[in-house]
């Protein structure tokens, strides 16, 4: 036998017994359980073959696959994000809640109306929406009386969520996942004396969201006075007047309306009632509005404008 054909036989012989050695060493993979694979799917929200792919690459282990899915949808929604940031995100929506003697008022914005109603955009509203108020409230604990805050998107990016995730990294978690660019916009939170109270009103709203109301536009309104058991109607009656009428400051209870064109809130002609000013009508209910705030999802704002 010649030493080339001897060489080539023990490659062969070589070749199969470490073929057989791997075999033993590295068994398969299990295939992915079924209902641990509808479980993933629902708790998480990924495609079909993400999640099979994550129970079979840890061997079923529930715990884990879910941990990896997260860390790839970050790692691609990162990504993503850098990508898609210079695309416009003029849709999405305003989201508020009421609390007790606290409000919120947030918006997040996406490219389309198709994403935002999306319930993991929807979501990604909650988050902000609660986030942003407990920011306010760890930082207006010492503080008595009407506190306002304002917050804009670099500083709502940094707020952090109860698993310790940031805002930003919320938001590019769901780029990820749904494909465009988003932003966490704007905020508004305050807090009141007990003897105040705050309206608010959504328009467009999204059905079948109640514990924070979302819509195209929302308005929050603090009042004082009316009758205790009507105070609910007319605080939604103010924030209605206030997102149709969109007023641009508060005026005086005195004060004269100027025609259509009048922008403060106390002389304009009340939406619910033509034949009275929101003063007048105000008399009538012996209340007074003392603030108010109103968001339009897209609108320009002053500092945009300014920049």
């Amino acid at each position: 036998m010649s030493l080339s054909v001897l060489l080539r036989s023990l490659t062969k012989d070589v070749a199969k017994v470490s073929r057989r050695t791997l075999r033993t060493a590295c068994p398969p993979l299990l295939a992915a359980d079924k209902s641990l694979l509808v479980k993933l799917r629902k708790s998480t929200g990924y495609t079909f073959i993400n999640c099979k792919n994550a129970l079979e690459k840890f061997n079923n282990d529930i715990a884990q696959a879910e941990t990896w899915l997260h860390e790839q949808a970050q790692k691609e929604g990162w990504s993503k994000a850098n990508k898609l940031g210079s695309r416009r995100a003029k849709e999405g929506l305003v989201g508020l809640f009421v609390g007790d003697q606290v409000a919120v008022m947030v918006e997040v914005n996406c490219e389309t109306d198709f994403v935002a109603r999306n319930e993991k955009f929807q979501q990604l509203v909650k988050d902000v929406a609660f986030s942003t108020l407990a920011h306010h409230q760890n930082k207006s604990q010492s503080r008595t009386g009407y506190v306002k805050s304002l917050l804009a998107s670099d500083e709502l990016s940094k707020l952090s969520l109860s698993n310790g995730a940031t805002l930003a990294d919320q938001v590019a978690l769901i780029i990820g996942r749904l494909g465009e660019n988003m932003s966490v916009r704007r905020a508004v939170t305050v807090s009141i004396p007990a003897e105040w109270n705050i309206g608010s009103y959504v328009h467009g709203g999204v059905a079948g969201q109640t514990e924070v109301a979302m819509g195209r536009y929302g308005a929050l309104v603090v009042f004082q006075g009316g009758k205790e058991e009507e105070r609910g109607i007319l605080g939604r009656k103010l924030g209605q007047h206030v997102v149709g009428e969109a007023p641009s400051s508060l005026g005086n209870m005195d004060d004269l309306p100027c025609g259509e064109s009048e922008t403060r809130l106390l002389p304009q002609i009340f939406l619910g009632d033509p034949s009275r000013t929101v003063a007048q009508f105000l008399k009538g209910q012996q209340a007074r509005v003392l603030d108010f705030v109103r968001f339009q999802c897209g609108e320009s704002t002053d500092e945009e404008t300014k920049g």
